[in-house]
């Protein structure tokens, strides 16, 4: 990946990894925005784009997504997540055809104007042809993802378990019906992390070493 030009790094993770945070912190790091599935469904809530109104702002002008950006003054940064509550808000196996497409074009026309950082959403597969893209996978031990629920939701761990064990469904089926593959085939992805004890900007630090000295 060359940083001297226009890229997009893609984060899978692993509900429980700190893979957000990851990416959170790597997209800072790189002085550029950072975009997760709250952004993308806020965006569709807030300004009602659906598949046919992106066709619309495309066959207006070519650099569509900067113009919408512009228009509406949006801040594509760090103050994203204020859209809604949090990113697990509608579930993967909710999402339709036409929520898919949509979300897609959207995540292209993010990376068209831009560098950035974007997690989930099966980036690795919308950015596969991209000639400056970066794919990582963040993953961690059960019983991490465990205790990391446990003590950022203040739940139990049963229930953490249960949650843990009931996205990992919902994520590899959405996948699979959109993609034709597994969110964990090695295939799909340029760097594979088990975070295990790595603090967050341990992994940053690697990704980094990573992208300067491939």
């Amino acid at each position: 990946m060359k940083l001297n030009e226009k890229f997009v790094i893609t984060i899978n993770r692993e509900l429980g990894s700190g893979g957000r945070t990851i990416g959170e912190k790597l997209a800072k790091r790189l002085g550029v925005p950072f975009y997760d599935k709250a952004l993308i469904q806020g965006l569709k809530e807030k300004y009602g784009l659906s598949t046919e109104q992106i066709e619309r702002l495309k066959g207006q002008k070519h650099n569509w997504w900067a113009d919408f950006k512009r228009s509406l003054k949006m801040m594509p940064s760090y103050a994203a997540p204020n859209l809604i509550p949090n990113d697990s808000a509608i579930p993967d196996f909710l999402i339709t055809d036409d929520i898919f497409q949509s979300e897609t074009e959207i995540l292209k026309g993010i990376a068209e104007d831009d560098s950035c950082v974007i997690a989930g959403r099966s980036g690795f597969y919308v950015f596969r042809d991209h000639p400056n893209h970066l794919s990582i996978l963040i993953q961690a031990r059960l019983d991490q993802r465990i205790n990391r629920l446990v003590e950022k939701r203040g739940i139990s761990p049963k229930e953490a378990e249960k949650i843990i064990k009931e996205v990992d469904k919902g994520r590899e089926s959405y996948v699979n019906k959109y993609t034709g593959t597994s969110r964990y085939d090695t295939r799909n992805y340029d760097i594979v992390f088990n975070v295990g004890n790595h603090t967050e900007d341990e992994i940053v630090d690697l990704i980094m070493q990573y992208i300067q000295n491939p």
